[in-house]
């Protein structure tokens, strides 16, 4: 066994876009600091944070109906709508932050304007669809929102959808302009070469493979060099682990008391993506449907335009999928190496209550290509097998855990974030919104783990973020003001799309 001694502060475990954001915050906020990235694969951006793993979406709560939901009153309850679009207007700050502080260049290679859209059939959709847009036009955050169930209107907006579409259809869309598609991947990539300038100590294709805390109050990692074999041990005053689904695993494996009684559900995913150049030109969206009775909220159905590789892309999709890994390149024993005496009760309470899912989620393995082509159907009629192709999206794992108001084994839909009483340790867990809120799940983070320090901290926070301890909601002179500072730097304007 090797060992390299290092005075480091800071581990990172995972180096997809929350370890990048982390970092990157960090080194902004404590420049002189020693951070070390662990990453068992050999790039960053290559598990949940690739472009090809996730939808691309900047999940603002613009389209996604399942962030607005129903009462038994029949009111639109639009809290979490708010508080995903609040989040996101946080990373939306940073990034241009970023920008004019040139630690990213080229911001069109990372986001770029998509109108956002929701998308309902039937009459009973509709009026959902109407209360909703009624719901969310009156708040500051959503005010630019267009509804129509005008078939001439809708075939402006979304010209693939309505060709060859039953003219008897009920139907209706929202539309807002200042949607966003946004590649994580190369995201993630710029900020990692960007803390690589930093002296960021990044150790690719290097496992953590245990964690445990020393008599001295640090955190001792054993880590593999999957090139050389050998084992080396790094220790650190805070640790975050951010290695997607495999972050489970290595919160278990710390043994701090908060993370007992967690269990995971793999979910994977399929999209299907369109190979005929001339149909991807035809669309100029992200629209999102309604996810299906059962489904879990990560298979809500969309068909994106996404640009990945400077190329336009329209991608339909997510199918569900199970398999026993908890990352896509990760071991099929690792949802049963993730059952231990503490959270046995609740994974198997969870699978009693989930029946339905999981009922779903074997339909869904079971899909012909044909079948898929008649879910793409309901939103491209004209749609014919030869055009698309199937992609193998990444892997998400859904927090199971014991709550107040679920009970025991509640199937979580999140992203949440679990750490020690002391804040020297903690792990993020869960998937969507996920990436498009890492600003906001990081600086929360850091207030749990480094509060000694946000006194001091407070004021560079704000630079970089106009908006940290306010509500954009209740400010719309505020929001009016940092969504145009957003727009020019990061060059975001679809006023003069031709599909407005």
């Amino acid at each position: 066994m090797s060992r390299r001694e290092m005075n480091t502060d800071v581990i990172l475990i995972g180096a997809g876009i929350m370890s990048a954001t982390l970092g990157t915050l960090l080194k902004e906020l404590a420049p002189n600091w020693k951070l070390s990235v662990f990453e068992k694969l050999s790039q960053a951006g290559e598990e949940s944070s690739n472009e090809w793993n996730n939808a691309g979406t900047g999940h603002a709560a613009l389209c996604e109906l399942n962030y607005t939901v129903e009462k038994p009153d029949g009111s639109i309850d639009i809290s979490k709508a708010v508080t995903i679009n609040e989040q996101f207007q946080v990373s939306m700050q940073f990034w241009s932050h970023l920008v004019r502080a040139k630690v990213l260049h080229n911001p069109q290679d990372f986001i770029r304007s998509i109108p956002h859209m929701s998308f309902v059939e039937g009459s009973q959709d509709v009026r959902f669809l109407k209360k909703r847009f009624k719901a969310l036009s009156n708040n500051p955050l959503f005010e630019e929102m267009n509804f129509s169930d005008d078939p001439e209107i809708l075939k402006k907006w979304i010209p693939l959808i309505m060709q060859e579409r039953d003219s008897t259809e009920q139907i209706a869309a929202t539309k807002i302009d200042e949607g966003t598609d946004v590649n994580f991947g190369a995201l993630t990539r710029s900020l990692f070469r960007y803390l690589e300038n930093q002296d960021v100590d990044l150790n690719y294709n290097h496992s953590v493979n245990d964690i445990k805390r020393t008599a001295d109050g640090l955190w001792e990692l054993k880590v593999r060099n999957l090139i050389t074999g050998t084992t080396e041990i790094h220790k650190a005053k805070f640790v975050f682990i951010g290695g997607g689904g495999g972050s489970l695993h290595l919160l278990q494996k710390s043994g701090i008391p908060e993370g007992r009684n967690i269990g995971g559900f793999p979910v994977s995913g399929i999209f299907m993506v369109c190979n005929n150049q001339e149909i991807v030109e035809k669309h100029h969206a992200k629209v999102y449907g309604k996810a299906k009775v059962g489904a879990p909220p990560m298979s809500v159905p969309h068909l994106d335009t996404r640009y990945i590789d400077n190329q336009k892309s329209l991608l339909f999709g997510p199918f569900a999928g199970f398999s026993p890994k908890f990352l896509k390149k990760g071991s099929m024993f690792d949802l049963l190496s993730s059952v231990k005496p503490n959270n046995l009760s609740t994974m198997l309470a969870a699978g009693a209550k989930n029946m339905p899912l999981t009922k779903y989620l074997i339909q869904q393995v079971m899909l012909s290509k044909e079948q898929r082509m008649e879910e793409l159907r309901e939103f491209i009629p004209s749609a014919h097998a030869k055009d698309w192709d199937l992609v193998i999206a990444g892997q998400r794992v859904q927090v199971i855990k014991d709550t107040v108001d679920g009970g025991k084994g509640t199937l979580q839909f999140g992203t949440e974030v679990v750490h020690s009483e002391d804040g020297s340790i903690a792990a993020l867990l869960g998937a969507s919104p996920g990436a498009s809120t890492a600003v906001q799940v990081m600086l929360e983070v850091i207030s749990k783990c480094f509060p000694e320090y946000m006194a001091e901290w407070s004021s560079k926070i704000q630079d970089m973020i106009p908006s940290y301890g306010l509500s954009l909601e209740v400010n719309p002179a505020l929001l009016h003001q940092i969504k145009e500072s957003n727009n020019r730097t990061l060059g975001l304007n679809e006023k003069n799309s031709v599909f407005s």
